[in-house]
């Protein structure tokens, strides 16, 4: 396993990602470079292999790479993840401070590749280093086991910038490379809990920008969509919050936006029209009888009221409707659909919901 020495995997953990490797985070592996850096400022010669420990005290071991005694490098594992970041070369140059003395405090910076903080909302100061707080800690732990002096340690990852195209750093405001990040300090494959994360960040992040709109899409071409239909918006208002509509929703309330503008196509929206905000294909089936029930309402024709119960996806009575001329149950579908989101948060919010084609290329209903 390239730049890692780890342990077999625990078995709650193995449970829980159905046997899929495991990887570590970037904090992690920021962590082990810069206190294999110290280990090489102190002694004179990088160690080939530095012990960390976990935020649940959990200690892992990495192997180093070293360009120079306090220049080291860790390159990431993210197990069985599809994580863009997956072999970066976390790269640690640590210096001594100054005359602060024992108790003074270290300063984290970024080098090449490591994202800079643009604007608020992240919970961290304008002009800083993208590293979150608890990498932060676990940085701090890891030198403190090796000196108790402060010192400068600069982070960089080659490549970083290209990678990080690939995450939604652009539109937090993070500029330069990739974001130092991790809370428990094991990435776990495919983590929902991480995308939700994410989610509840890049709302967080509008907010703090002062955005009274934003605009849930729940993939890449309702994305595409959505900024093509709303360009006087700026890029942090969009948010691909996948499944996680609820949360967002909440989310958007508790930080005091006023509208929501919902896009996506016809199997989500009508699971939202029946009440379902985690709209994840294996968490919930689509209600055929609503479909049925919105038809006849709607004065469809008999073609597509059988639509609704033939098959058990909405593509198909999506298909049913365009063939049949009529776009109206899609409508209907999304007045139900924003008013269950409204009713998710109390009324809270202003919202919209937008169907698209599945293509992500045209408006096909909304409400």
């Amino acid at each position: 396993m390239a730049g890692t020495v780890e342990p077999p995997l625990a078995p709650e953990v193995a449970a829980a990602t159905g046997g899929l490797r495991t990887g570590w985070t970037t904090g992690t592996c920021a962590a082990a470079a810069a206190k294999a850096a110290l280990l090489g400022l102190v002694t004179g010669a990088a160690p080939a292999e530095v012990e960390v420990a976990l935020p649940g005290g959990r200690r892992v071991s990495f192997a180093v790479e070293a360009d120079a005694p306090d220049r080291c490098v860790v390159v990431k594992d993210a197990g069985d993840d599809p994580d863009c970041t997956d072999g970066a070369r976390m790269t640690a140059a640590v210096a001594w401070l100054g005359e602060g003395g024992e108790g003074g405090t270290s300063v984290l910076a970024a080098g090449d590749g490591i994202g800079v903080v643009t604007k608020p909302g992240l919970g961290l100061p304008v002009g800083e280093a993208s590293i979150t707080s608890v990498p932060r800690r676990m940085i701090a732990a890891a030198l403190a086991e090796v000196d108790p002096r402060p010192v400068a340690v600069t982070f960089s990852v080659p490549g970083g910038e290209a990678m990080a195209a690939k995450t939604s750093n652009s539109r937090l405001g993070i500029v330069g490379g990739i974001s130092i990040l991790g809370t428990t300090g094991v990435v776990r494959p495919f983590s929902t809990a991480a995308y939700r994360a994410s989610v509840v960040q890049q709302i967080d992040v509008a907010a703090a920008q002062g955005a009274d709109v934003i605009v849930l899409c729940t993939g890449t071409r309702s994305d595409a969509f959505a900024q093509r239909a709303l360009p006087h918006l700026p890029p942090v208002c969009f948010v691909e919050v996948g499944d996680f509509s609820g949360i967002a929703l909440r989310r958007a309330a508790r930080n005091g936006i006023g509208r929501v503008v919902w896009v996506g196509m016809v199997g989500k929206i009508t699971k939202l029209a029946a009440g379902v905000m985690m709209t994840h294909y294996r968490r919930s089936a689509i209600d055929t009888g609503l479909l049925a029930t919105v038809a006849r309402q709607m004065g469809a024709p008999a073609s597509v009221v059988a639509a609704a119960t033939e098959t058990n996806t909405a593509r198909h009575f999506y298909e049913s409707c365009l063939a049949a001329g009529t776009t109206e149950p899609l409508r209907r579908l999304c007045q139900l659909a924003a008013a269950a989101c409204r009713a998710h948060v109390e009324d809270a919010l202003e919202v919209d919901v937008v169907c698209v084609d599945f293509d992500g290329t045209i408006e096909v209903a909304r409400a």
